[in-house]
């Protein structure tokens, strides 16, 4: 299946022209449009897999709708430009540009930026999956130390004030728990604060 494709370049001749370089490569452009604006919405509504910007483009300049693009994480971006300052270079990659064409261009310089762009991109919500799954895991590690604290403290003021053999008073927060439909460590908070005794 042809990977989907947006175009935005103002410049009508060079987007004719590039969005028949891509057909003849064999990309479905869905869309070539000439303002930043159209191309962030059209790049919203209709999820392509790749947006190729022009930088400077009425509405909302390239780099703009690239960091909206990156944000949001809709497509892998590829951006046009007829500059190769440095400084233009880094300004894309902080917006989160896969790959960078400098004007003019042929089909054999577009076809590996487009293809180098979406392979980033797969690359980047890979990694970014990875690091949410490792952030998942050490935040319910965290709250399972803190709820194994939290019971350990309510169990020693129920040894140390009630006179209850260890195993008796982790019960007792048990059965309170399942009695009240609450979580255990909600019911050893209410003990360590003195607002659950046990016999009331």
């Amino acid at each position: 299946m042809a990977q989907r494709i947006i175009i935005a370049e103002d410049e009508a001749i060079i987007r004719r022209d590039l969005k028949e370089m891509l057909i003849a490569e064999g990309y479905d452009v869905i869309a070539d449009l000439g303002r930043g604006d159209e191309a962030l919405e059209a790049v919203r509504t209709m999820r392509p897999a790749a947006a190729v910007l022009d930088v400077k483009m009425p509405g909302m300049d390239g780099l703009s709708v690239a960091e909206a693009i990156n944000a949001e994480q809709l497509c892998a971006v590829i951006v046009l430009t007829a500059f190769s300052q440095r400084s233009l270079v880094e300004q894309a990659r902080e917006a989160g540009v896969m790959a960078y064409l400098v004007k003019p261009f042929q089909a054999s310089d577009l076809v590996p930026a487009i293809e180098l762009a979406l392979a980033r991109f797969d690359e980047k919500l890979m990694i970014e999956g990875e690091l949410g799954r490792i952030h998942d895991e050490h935040r319910k590690l965290e709250e399972k130390l803190e709820t194994r604290v939290i019971l350990d403290r309510a169990k020693a003021r129920l040894m140390d004030e009630y006179q209850l053999s260890e195993s008796d008073a982790f019960r007792f927060l048990q059965k309170t728990a399942m009695d009240t439909r609450a979580k255990v460590k909600d019911v050893a908070e209410r003990v360590i604060d003195g607002n659950l005794k046990p016999g009331e």
